[in-house]
């Protein structure tokens, strides 16, 4: 790739993961500001209890196939291609029959566990939701690899907007929603994303006759530990909520998710950098070699860091604001919980990329460990202080065991790669002039000019 064309890649794949974030931002957001409004707070927390669970199968999946068939197909000769995709379809196949048959065996007793006998039939309509999704995420990955971003971006803005929809008429009409009403509709969102993913994919879909199973033992020996960061990672992110409805009750776990629900709208900039970098970071790899990985990391932190530092400064001055505003009075207690929440958030820049850098080059094994131990200590850390001081308890077990993860990685980066995590704070103080110059500046000539 020429200096131009990766120019190029880095500016259009910018503006549409942009836009694509925006739409994000703006449907999730709308999406919690009225169902807060319609639910009950024991409805609320049914609801962040069912997403959790279902979060983590889809993480399941994501950790299996998405790496590895982004790593192997935008790296592989044009022969290789069909046999690739063909072996990742079949293990997302697999993977679905699997955790489908999980869902219909232990959905009765992961609700009753809960205190939350309501989720079952949630479960088990998830299924269908969860076999679409499957389709998603293989058009997805594979146009991704292909260095294109359009697709993903129309597909999951589409069902975030038949969601939001939904909802918007529920509270408009003051019309009574039940839970597994909102189920259904992620089914028809998944069938409509699923189609318009095809549609944008289908020029790249060459699928070869046959098991390609060197292919399928090389994927899976190189998802494996993916699947086991994934997993640890997502069990980190949702084992507090899980052990509030269980320690607690329900309501403990909807007060929690509000405060992760504004944390994680603050996150998107990372999940869409981490989604530019890693297939850029598998081909310079092998084309640059271990210096252009250490200047993608610190670079790609830089900019997400001053993408959010003032947003989290805002946030952590005006918490019963933002709290009033997103969730009404209903959640106004989770001040200091939003306030201890939004100091890891500084981290998690770090460890997204860190986990992105580290699967690129092939070192899926580390980042397995590194994110296993954050969730154990997690883990570990929730049992104890959500009984010694409840629900903040929860909130500082997130922010011990982030700490704890991130002083392990950046050793790991800097004898690996030689990466000093301070760079990326210069990167972001050197966003805000060069952003100015390189493109505030040229839009204000273009302005001045037509007028």
């Amino acid at each position: 790739m020429s200096k131009s064309e990766n120019k190029r890649y880095w500016l259009k794949s910018g503006v549409i993961t942009t836009f694509q974030n925006f739409a994000s931002v703006a449907f999730g957001t709308g999406s919690f500001f009225f169902l807060v409004r319609i639910l009950s707070t024991y409805e609320f927390g049914l609801w962040a209890l069912y997403m959790s669970a279902i979060t983590i199968l889809n993480i399941l999946r994501d950790g299996l196939i998405k790496s590895a068939l982004i790593k192997f197909l935008s790296g592989a000769q044009e022969v290789d291609k069909p046999k690739i995709m063909t072996a990742a379809l079949h293990i997302n196949i697999a993977i679905s029959a699997f955790c489908v048959l999980l869902i219909f065996l232990f959905g009765n007793f992961l609700a009753n566990y809960l205190n939350a006998p309501e989720l079952k039939v949630l479960f088990y309509l998830f299924s269908l939701v969860y076999i679409l999704n499957g389709f998603l995420t293989q058009f997805n990955c594979i146009e991704q690899a292909n260095f294109k971003f359009k697709g993903v971006f129309v597909s999951n803005t589409t069902f975030q907007a038949i969601y939001f929809a939904f909802v918007f008429y529920c509270f408009v009409f003051k019309i009574h929603m039940d839970l597994y009403q909102l189920v259904i509709v992620q089914i028809v969102g998944s069938v409509a994303s699923a189609i318009i993913a095809y549609l944008y994919t289908k020029k790249y879909l060459k699928f070869a006759k046959g098991i390609f199973v060197e292919w399928i033992k090389t994927m899976f020996a190189y998802s494996k530990y993916a699947f086991g960061t994934s997993l640890s990672s997502i069990l980190s992110g949702t084992v507090d909520q899980w052990m509030l409805g269980k320690m607690i009750d329900p309501i403990a776990s909807g007060v929690f998710n509000v405060a992760v629900k504004i944390v994680n709208l603050i996150d998107i900039p990372t999940s869409a950098v981490a989604n530019i970098v890693f297939p850029q970071s598998a081909m310079r790899m092998q084309t640059e070699g271990r210096d252009a990985i250490k200047y993608l990391y610190e670079k790609s932190v830089g900019t997400i860091l001053a993408i959010l530092i003032p947003g989290l400064i805002f946030i952590y001055c005006f918490p019963e604001l933002i709290l009033y505003i997103l969730a009404g009075d209903k959640y106004t207690n989770a001040v200091e919980l939003l306030r201890v929440t939004l100091l890891y958030c500084l981290l998690i820049p770090f460890g997204r990329q860190f986990g992105t850098i580290l699967d690129s080059i092939g070192k899926t094994k580390t980042t397995f460990y590194i994110v296993l131990i954050t969730a154990s200590t997690n883990l570990i850390l929730n049992f104890f202080l959500i009984q010694k001081i409840g629900l903040l308890g929860a909130a500082y077990a997130t922010l011990i065991s982030n700490i704890v993860g991130f002083i392990i990685a950046q050793v790991i980066l800097w004898r690996e790669l030689g990466v000093k995590f301070y760079h990326a704070f210069v990167y972001a103080f050197r966003f805000y002039p060069e952003f100015y110059k390189d493109y505030f500046i040229p839009v204000l000539k273009k302005i001045k000019s037509r007028l």
